[in-house]
């Protein structure tokens, strides 16, 4: 509908009192009248405005009765026509007096923009050939004590738009698909694990020891044990103990929580996929993962490329694979084995001018590492694997038997962004003793006074872990690279916020 009743430009505080209380003054009339809309407790809707689109050829002249709220409005003398939004699509409704009642017409003509309505009637098409809903009856059925923002079309600030996200839907509609999306590809891949043998696990998120991981948790306490607790900063942990237990392929969709820095691809609270499967291993996992990305994206989008950040980025091509020092002397120009020892390598970075990342204790797996970052990372636009990673960065994952010095793990690389991390788990106990040991003393020289050896998960390893591959990943990545989304703010119906003081 190109007309409306009333525009909305941005208003002031005062304006916007001014408005709360004549609201409030239509709300109290209609309770003095017993009228009062919060008392209805339930309408009968039969139907969907989408559906009425959809399906007009055989509703026409049909009764239906939908509800939504009124965006629009143009009142004509003894006729006005509204558009009402549902959580489906929009309807223009025909509303006239001689139909509705002159007393019903009368309280029509006091609601106001963003009041929720039911109306009954008949599908028609108006003689401007616009699908509509002629009323025969209509109720007010919730009040809107606040007008709609800015314009009724569209909430721009984006701050604002993430505190409230309730408004940012009523006022851009069009921000639903996302979310319908983002259930979508989840549901796509819980069909694809399933369907692939892997069965669906929930492990805690309350934890009674931070382990020696890097990310900082969140701490609490818990008062019947008057004890503190950590948030869970992964899942893996509980994972491995499931498939020592005997289960052989099992994944989690777990909500994660890092005490960390914000930024476009982070937030303190994300949602992490992570999947483990018995005698198999960092291969096996490659392979998974490609499936599972080619398989979800061709359902949800309909097509295995798809745009993001103004690339096309071919999902459903085979992904380039790289070692991490194969990666490097393509990018850098540099050969890790050009270097005679740790001196060497420090050398190299410096000629490169990245020795600040650097200390003078910093090995050659350190240096390929901070070159990695340096040159390669960014350049990684269409999908890529990245594999054999530093023992160095990799506490979890298990050595390469012919190179010791370098692990059996990989990361996928989109757009220049690490989407996901693998391994071959580490199965040998005394080994992954020796680095829990190095990775909490290092965490405790920061400060993290707290971190501890999971001596329990140490005694899980002890009873056998059998080769395991596992790999996890933060879903809300994959939703904004399907979704087109610049920020993780965006696919977040909620995102962590700073208060407004």
């Amino acid at each position: 509908m190109a007309n409306e009743e009333l525009e909305m430009t941005e208003i002031t505080a005062e304006e916007l009192d001014e408005q709360h209380r004549v609201r409030l003054e239509k709300l109290n009339a209609l309770k003095d009248a017993d009228k009062d809309p919060y008392k209805i407790t339930k309408y009968d809707v039969t139907i969907y405005n989408k559906e009425i689109r959809d399906r007009f050829e055989e509703l026409e002249n049909t009764d239906v009765a939908i509800a939504g709220r009124m965006m629009t409005r143009r009142i004509m003398g003894k006729a006005s026509f509204m558009d009402i939004r549902d959580g489906s699509d929009r309807m223009q409704v025909y509303v006239r007096k001689d139909d509705v009642g002159e007393e019903a017409y009368a309280e029509f003509k006091k609601w106001d923009l963003g009041d929720i309505i039911g109306i009954k009637g008949k599908v028609f098409r108006t003689k401007m050939g616009e699908i509509s809903v002629h009323a025969e009856e209509i109720t007010l059925l919730s009040k809107s004590l606040l007008p709609l923002p800015e314009k009724w079309h569209g909430l721009k600030d984006k701050e604002e738009r993430y505190r409230k996200r309730y408004l940012d839907l009523i006022a851009n509609p069009e921000v639903k698909d996302t979310f319908v999306k983002r259930s979508l590809i989840l549901r796509e891949i819980r069909n694809f694990l399933d369907s692939h043998g892997y069965i669906e696990v929930d492990t805690p998120v309350l934890h009674t020891l931070e382990i020696g991981a890097a990310a900082r948790p969140f701490k609490t306490h818990h008062n019947a044990l008057d004890i503190d607790m950590f948030m869970r900063i992964e899942t893996e942990l509980y994972l491995k103990r499931l498939i020592v237990g005997g289960f052989d392929k099992v994944y989690e969709v777990g909500r994660i929580f890092r005490n960390e820095g914000m930024d476009a691809t982070h937030n303190p609270e994300f949602t992490s996929i992570e999947m483990y499967q018995a005698y198999t291993d960092y291969f096996g996992m490659m392979d998974l993962i490609e499936d599972l990305y080619r398989t979800v994206t061709l359902k949800v989008c309909g097509t295995d490329t798809v745009p993001y950040m103004g690339h096309e980025i071919a999902v459903g091509k085979p992904w380039e694979r790289l070692t991490m020092i194969e990666a490097v002397k393509k990018y850098a120009g540099v050969d890790y084995f050009d270097w005679a020892d740790d001196a060497a390598a420090r050398a190299c970075a410096k000629e490169h001018h990245i020795e600040d990342e650097l200390d003078d204790n910093s090995t050659k797996g350190h240096v390929l590492i901070a070159f990695f970052e340096a040159f390669v990372e960014d350049k990684l636009i269409q999908p890529t694997i990245i594999y054999d990673y530093p023992v160095e960065n990799s506490p979890l994952a298990k050595r390469k038997p012919e190179f010791p010095a370098f692990t059996e793990r990989f990361e996928y690389f989109i757009n220049g962004t690490e989407f996901g991390n693998a391994f071959s788990e580490l199965n040998d106990p005394i080994d992954q003793r020796e680095r829990f040991v190095k990775q909490v003393a290092a965490k405790r020289a920061q400060g993290g006074n707290d971190a501890q050896v999971d001596e329990d998960f140490i005694t899980a390893l002890e009873y056998g872990l059998p080769p395991t591959g596992g790999l996890g990943f933060g879903f809300d990545r994959l939703v904004m690279l399907l979704t087109d989304s610049a920020s993780i703010r965006d696919v977040l119906l909620f995102p962590t916020m700073k208060p407004i003081s």
